[in-house]
């Protein structure tokens, strides 16, 4: 969720709207990860859903409205479309590194200490990824910053629900355009970030725990305090998370016309100026929080 996330506050989005007061109350009332679309002539509903990518198990929740609403819809959209067959071999050969291996990018030092660290917490030796790229690495690396052992997947889970309805599951993005994304960033700067990582493990897990405790309440603007204090994404902004929206809207549209659908992306491309509640409001959709 830290990669693909840059939350902003509500707070800004209508400062100026109204009194103090009328400003909390419309947070209070927005602080919700469901949403239903309406409006520009459209038929029926669709639903937009903020999910976060891996969470512990005793934390994972589907509520009575979420699967209401997912339930009425035709068609299943997710940032990709994991339904594919040929995913599993499109993720190992755009994960893979051409001309470079992971000795190739850190020094002699830092190589060690991440060897060690893999052996001592995911069990396997750095050599066994020592082609694949650093980004991917990491996207590993921190499935070990949750405070437990067994995990849950919100897009995994859509999935099997999704197969278990025989309703089709499409993607808003490719594989090849999302890593393309992560292609944007120098492998220095992706092999900086695995040892920035790894050196301060300790409050990655407490922002971690932090952020799903905000996730849990639904609490967008705490969301954003964490994720945006974060330097994983500073300078990267538009690259993970503003271009993603904007290219996102064209698809949702056109899907929007045809059929109810129900979109789930990470939470943190929700809100803000340039967030998808904003953008689908700005092309003249009604948004309305789903308690």
């Amino acid at each position: 969720m830290r990669m693909n996330c840059l939350l902003i506050y509500l707070l800004l989005l209508i400062a100026g709207c109204g009194t103090p007061k009328e400003i909390q109350k419309k947070v209070t009332e927005e602080n919700t990860l469901l949403w239903r679309i309406t409006g520009k002539q459209l038929s029926q509903a669709s639903y937009l859903y903020g999910t976060i990518h891996m969470i512990c198990k005793e934390d994972f929740v589907l509520s009575d409205a979420l699967k209401l609403r997912f339930d009425s819809a035709a068609m299943v959209y997710l940032e990709l479309d994991l339904d594919d067959p040929a995913m599993m071999l499109k993720t190992m050969k755009l994960s893979m590194m051409k001309d470079k291996s992971l000795k190739d990018l850190f020094s002699k030092e830092d190589y060690d200490k991440l060897n060690l660290y893999m052996r001592d917490s995911v069990g396997m030796p750095l050599l066994l990824f020592n082609k694949m790229k650093p980004i991917t690495l990491m996207s590993l690396l921190y499935t070990k910053a949750l405070p437990c052992d067994k995990q849950e997947s919100y897009e995994q889970r859509f999935l099997q629900m999704a197969q278990s309805a025989k309703k089709e599951i499409k993607g808003l993005e490719s594989l090849e355009d999302q890593f393309a994304v992560f292609d944007k960033i120098p492998d220095s700067v992706q092999a900086k970030m695995i040892m920035e990582m790894i050196n301060a493990f300790g409050s990655q897990r407490q922002q971690f725990q932090q952020m799903t405790e905000a996730y849990k309440k639904q609490d967008l603007a705490a969301l954003h305090r964490q994720i945006s204090a974060s330097p994983d994404i500073a300078g990267y902004e538009d690259v993970f998370l503003v271009n993603r929206n904007k290219n996102w809207i064209p698809v949702m549209e056109d899907a929007m016309k045809k059929n109810s659908n129900f979109f789930a992306v990470g939470a943190g491309h929700l809100p803000g100026e340039n967030g998808v509640i904003n953008l689908l409001r700005k092309a003249g959709y009604t948004l309305t929080p789903v308690k």
